[in-house]
């Protein structure tokens, strides 16, 4: 039987998503309130949050708004709070440069390019489920490997890194962080791999890749057997490539105890080599040209006081994917990230885009 419409459920999410949208632009572009006094209003410290609005709005705990709510009562009656609605981390960085918005959560890469191109700062980044605000990205190899052995054998002679020339190697995916951009920057950076093609392309990163690995290395572009941190180690460990470049908990995630993968190997067939560089969580940016010392403090200690209790964990959870932000800085956040993926061909301009 042909069917025709929408069914009721889905009427309902796109009624949710319009009606959302509509506060949200209406409340920043119109300026029009008639809430409550946590809203910005002339005599009040105003905070304006850029957030990236989602396409459909089917679950009303992602509302933005729950944010700003939670952050006027935290701030008190002195403060006003806003989101001012984006559709994406380069408009973000463009309002908090330009000074239409206070702070916004975004992404490492996204941070490091506001960071480096647009001087724009870290005042909070969000913990991993382990409580850190970051992962290692590291290479994992068999432990009867010549990488191994190079790493283990205590000659300074005999480098890990440099064994990796012409082996196999097993990304998470096409500029991932901790699949390629980090280990590829790491060791274009060090003088182990050489640039093929335009510096100032990323395409020349592929090229790279199979000069300084194998042309049979694993790069996958969607979703494969061998895609993401879980693929990546399988590939190694199945024995399809020689290095599987992920992150440090990888191993724990996929090969630990019953939930083993019949595909992994135990973990003393295994070596994780020294790390790349960090990996930055999700940060919150401010522009220090819009924001005084005493304010980022205000601000920094409202942030850090959202997980004090279950509503702001449940906010934290549902917008930011976290239970908590830390309090820190863009140079301890991204400086080691940085230093890694600077090195790679074209990679302002492609994160500029």
């Amino acid at each position: 039987m042909a069917t025709s419409g929408l069914t009721t459920a889905s009427k309902e999410k796109q009624w949710i998503s319009i009606v959302i949208l509509l506060i949200l632009m209406v409340g920043v572009f119109m300026g029009i309130s008639e809430q409550d006094d946590g809203e910005c209003s002339e005599g009040k410290n105003c905070l304006t949050i850029a957030y990236q609005v989602q396409e459909d709005y089917s679950n009303l705990d992602t509302n933005p708004q729950h944010l700003a709510d939670k952050l006027s009562l935290i701030l008190g009656d002195q403060w006003g709070v806003e989101i001012y609605p984006v559709p994406d981390s380069g408009s973000m960085i463009e309002a908090i440069d330009k000074g239409n918005a206070d702070i916004g959560f975004m992404d490492g890469a996204a941070a490091w390019l506001a960071w480096e191109v647009y001087g724009l700062d870290v005042l909070a980044a969000e913990t991993k489920s382990d409580g850190r605000t970051y992962y290692n990205a590291t290479a994992w190899v068999r432990a009867d490997s010549d990488i191994a052995s190079a790493y283990s054998d205590d000659d300074p002679d005999t480098d890990p890194f440099a064994k990796m020339e012409g082996k196999t190697s097993c990304h998470t995916g096409w500029l991932k962080s901790a699949g390629m951009l980090i280990p590829m920057g790491y060791l274009i950076g060090n003088g182990y791999a050489q640039v093929v093609g335009d510096p100032e392309e990323i395409d020349s990163l592929e090229a790279t890749v199979q000069n300084f690995f194998s042309e049979d290395s694993s790069i996958p572009r969607g979703s494969t057997p061998y895609s993401s941190y879980m693929g990546a180690m399988r590939c190694m460990m199945d024995g399809t490539g020689d290095v599987a470049l992920v992150k440090d908990t990888t191993f724990d995630s996929h090969c630990e105890g019953d939930l083993a993968y019949d595909w992994c190997l135990e973990r003393d067939e295994v070596v994780m080599l020294p790390p790349f560089a960090q990996a930055p969580s999700h940060p919150a940016i401010y522009n220090p040209a819009n924001m005084d010392a005493m304010t980022v403090i205000t601000i920094q200690q409202a942030l850090a006081s959202l997980s004090d209790d279950q509503v702001g964990k449940e906010i934290l959870r549902d917008l930011l994917d976290t239970e908590e932000l830390i309090p820190t800085n863009a140079e301890m956040h991204l400086q080691t990230y940085g230093d890694a993926v600077s090195n790679v061909p074209g990679i302002e301009a492609y994160f500029a885009l």
